[in-house]
């Protein structure tokens, strides 16, 4: 009788529904509304952050809301998760058995060709594009940090620590330029001429240059990334009730600090608030630097939300279907905002240009919702993971 000597395990092909724990999908389901209103605003103001200069009536709470809530606020929390997915596809890979090298090589490609589908998605479609980012902060995570012991991933912790400290360092400073007597002035956007092109050809044109200065500027959210490896390695999503007491902790300080770095500058915003132009630069700033922490912070308010759901209802499933195919979801968004906001095509920027941005990313995020729900009852995946996963595995 002869023994059949197997091959040894090179890597695990892509996870399936079964394997998939509420908290992250719920989580990236939710927040692509957020990125909608940030990325929607953007199209239809053709500039950055996308609010009304002189807002009137509810166009005054559009500003408020979206200035403390959203702008800098949303995409942090993709940067903590992507951190998180290194970790669950890294850990995956090795409890099927797959050499250390194997599970280096998937990540690597893996994020390579994020890279790719950045390049894509800038050149055709939006410019600020944060898959490309992802991508080169994917392989610095998986070369430099991901095999590395607990103590060394405290580190991480001290940074978070330090840059509080920062945070009310620049609050402070920027409380004291709210006081300067020079004349008032309004909370303008600054242009995006790819988002003003009078056609596709020349917006291609436009997005080739401003792509790479806008992935330059973002690749630094490593910070943000390397918090969420800190948390997948504690698998404190998988378990979200083991960790309330951490989970409220972080949800009360995160979104406290995000939220009061915000409010000064949507105060002025909104049009409640008046000061001169370098208060305004000021607060700007302090909102930017304060955003970061809203990554954690509305984690840890979903993860202690998905902790008391003993029964998921219709509406957690379907955004939660929708966070599995979170990158189809974001791409269908730029195709989105392409097609109905762009100059060239539909134009639909009509009337108040704040109320239309914000209806639009709604029905938007509201249509890729029921979407990804029907695709989730035929076991469908998203286009964009199915292609991925291809090229991948």
């Amino acid at each position: 009788m002869t023994t059949q000597t197997l091959p040894a395990v090179d890597h695990r092909g892509p996870v399936t529904g079964t394997e998939r724990a509420l908290a992250p999908d719920l989580i990236r389901g939710a927040m692509l509304l957020l990125i909608g209103l940030a990325n929607s605003a953007n199209f239809a103001f053709a500039g950055q952050p996308g609010v009304e200069g002189s807002p009137h009536g509810l166009e005054r709470v559009l500003n408020f809301v979206k200035l403390t809530f959203v702008d800098a606020r949303a995409y942090p929390v993709f940067a903590v998760m992507f951190g998180y997915g290194l970790v669950q596809l890294a850990r995956r890979q090795r409890s099927a058995g797959a050499t250390p090298g194997a599970v280096r090589r998937i990540l690597l490609k893996r994020n390579g060709w994020l890279i790719a589908f950045g390049l894509v998605h800038a050149t055709l479609l939006y410019f600020g594009d944060f898959l490309g980012a992802y991508g080169i902060v994917g392989i610095i995570c998986t070369l430099f940090l991901l095999n590395r012991g607990d103590k060394f991933h405290r580190i991480i912790l001290g940074i978070w620590a330090l840059e509080t400290v920062y945070v009310l360092v620049i609050a402070a400073q920027a409380l004291t330029a709210v006081n300067s007597s020079g004349p008032a002035h309004p909370l303008t956007n600054d242009p995006n001429p790819s988002l003003a092109a009078p056609s596709y050809g020349a917006s291609v044109i436009d997005r080739l240059h401003e792509y790479p200065l806008h992935t330059a500027s973002v690749v630094g959210f490593i910070m943000v990334v390397w918090l969420g490896i800190w948390a997948a390695r504690r698998q404190i999503l998988e378990n979200p009730g083991a960790h309330r007491k951490l989970l409220s902790w972080v949800a009360a300080v995160g979104l406290g600090i995000t939220i009061l770095g915000g409010l000064p500058l949507a105060l002025v915003g909104a049009g409640w608030l008046h000061v001169d132009e370098t208060a305004v630069d000021s607060l700007s700033y302090l909102s930017h630097v304060s955003g970061m922490f809203g990554g954690p912070g509305y984690i840890a308010l979903f993860g202690l939300l998905v902790s008391r759901i003993t029964t998921p209802s219709l509406p957690v499933c379907a955004v939660s279907a929708l966070g599995q195919r979170s990158l189809s979801g974001y791409l269908f968004q730029s195709v989105s905002w392409m097609v109905l906001l762009a100059p060239f095509t539909l134009d639909l920027r009509f009337g108040s240009t704040a109320y239309t941005a914000a209806l639009i990313a709604i029905g938007v995020w509201v249509a890729s919702v029921a979407g990804a729900y029907a695709m989730s009852k035929r076991s469908y995946r998203g286009p964009a993971e199915t292609l991925l996963r291809r090229l991948v595995y």
